[in-house]
């Protein structure tokens, strides 16, 4: 793990222990073993680190999609797999979910959103287009912006299960099979 990789790590488990407004970067440094000055060279405040949590979230989000998802399956079942998959990121990270979407709303970062979800947007998009060209998708659609908009939806569904609900063993199927047949019926032909 190079240096940077461990400021993130540090500064997850950090934040988690401390709380982001009572954790210093010396609390960071000291977890990751640099130096002070060494944080500096990655991030120039404890804020900055946030798009760095936020990348590793959506890097969890494609991975654990690749590994879920059978691509010789069709449309209706691969959905429900993003979906499965999506919810379970949120499952089991909703602590640090919760974390970045605070420490960036509340700093000049959240302007950094859109260039950390990219990777995530273009890999929906890409499975959009091969709907589309299989003819499930409506040709009307346009995959890089409604990319957006399955992801946003799907996130936020898992989100108000794992942050919000309090009764949410009950509802993560209902939610998941409101969603799946929200997307079908509002994308497909």
């Amino acid at each position: 793990m190079n240096k940077r990789e461990r400021i993130i790590q540090a500064a997850v488990e950090v934040f988690r222990e401390k709380g982001v407004e009572k954790t210093k970067i010396s609390d960071i440094v000291k977890l990751a073993g640099i130096a002070q000055g060494t944080y500096y060279l990655y991030f120039p405040s404890k804020m900055a680190v946030m798009p760095a949590i936020a990348e590793v979230l959506v890097e969890k989000s494609i991975k654990e999609i690749r590994a879920n998802v059978d691509r010789e399956a069709n449309f209706s079942i691969q959905l429900t797999q993003v979906i499965d998959a999506i919810f379970s990121v949120a499952e089991n990270y909703h602590e640090m979910l919760a974390m970045v979407y605070a420490g960036m709303a509340t700093t000049e970062h959240m302007n950094e959103w859109e260039a950390v979800y990219e990777p995530f947007y273009r890999w929906m998009s890409d499975f959009l287009k091969d709907a589309q060209t299989a003819g499930t998708i409506r040709e009307s659609v346009n995959t890089e912006r409604v990319s957006k908009l399955v992801i946003g939806l799907i996130e936020s569904a898992a989100e108000q299960i794992y942050l919000y609900d309090s009764n949410r063993e009950q509802e993560v199927n209902i939610q998941k099979q409101e969603v799946h047949s929200f997307l079908l019926h509002a994308i497909c032909v």
